[in-house]
Order: C-alpha cells, then sequence, then structure tokens
C-alpha cells in the first residue's frame, strides 16, 4: 500500500497562485502515475491533473490546462501541483491519489490510494 500526505493548501485571493505537494512512501513500487482530484461542497469529486511517474507525461482537466502545472521530484516521491491564475471556482479540497494502471487516468476508480487532502479556497 502507498500512503500519500498533502501540503499547500490555503486561501488566496483571485488570480493568486498557490503550490501543492504531494509525498508519497511505503510500496511506492507499484505506482503508475499520481493524480490530484478536487472536490468542492456538494459536488463530486473531479479530475485536476496527472503525471506518469517513469515518462513524466502530463495529463489535464480541460478547467485548469495553461493554469496548472504538475510536476514531480523522484528522490523525493513527491508530486507537485503549481496553482497559478487561481478562480473562486478552483476552491475545494483537493487530494492526490496514486494509481497501478494506465488505464482511464481521469476516473476515480483507477486510484487505490488517496491522501487526506488538502483545502484551498479563492476569494473574489
Amino acid at each position: 500500500q502507498v500512503q500519500l500526505v498533502e501540503s499547500g493548501g490555503g486561501l488566496v485571493q483571485a488570480g493568486g497562485s498557490l503550490t501543492l505537494s504531494c509525498t508519497a512512501s511505503g510500496r511506492t513500487v507499484s505506482t503508475i502515475a499520481v493524480g490530484w482530484f478536487r472536490q468542492a461542497p456538494g459536488k463530486e469529486r473531479e479530475f485536476v491533473s496527472r503525471i506518469r511517474w517513469s515518462s513524466a507525461t502530463t495529463l489535464y482537466a480541460d478547467s485548469v490546462q495553461g493554469r496548472f502545472t504538475i510536476s514531480k521530484d523522484n528522490a523525493k516521491n513527491t508530486v507537485f501541483l503549481q496553482m497559478n491564475s487561481l478562480k473562486p471556482e478552483d476552491t475545494a479540497v483537493y487530494f492526490c491519489a496514486s494509481s497501478p494502471s494506465v488505464l482511464l487516468p481521469k476516473a476515480t476508480m483507477s486510484y487505490n490510494s488517496w491522501g487526506q487532502g488538502t483545502q484551498v479556497t479563492v476569494s473574489s
């Protein structure tokens, strides 16, 4: 099993930036990719971004393309989500998750380990 811990959330004004971190431990050799998801109150958890551990291939939701950047530091088993030009609609709890599969990269069912989440609040 992989353990994931997120950090870096907080309160920011619209147009501002935040960087989230996700550090993995445990059986990380089984990880094909790490993804970021978010969940706003009363809404379903939605895909934000994903990075393949070996190739660094990235994938983004249309809503964050061009504003968010996902990256990784293999030596530290850490994935980052740089969020720029933040909007109030980006307000949510952000979760990182690890996936042992290349299939259905945007589906929550493809991920088998989740962090506890970190709150991001964007004020208007």
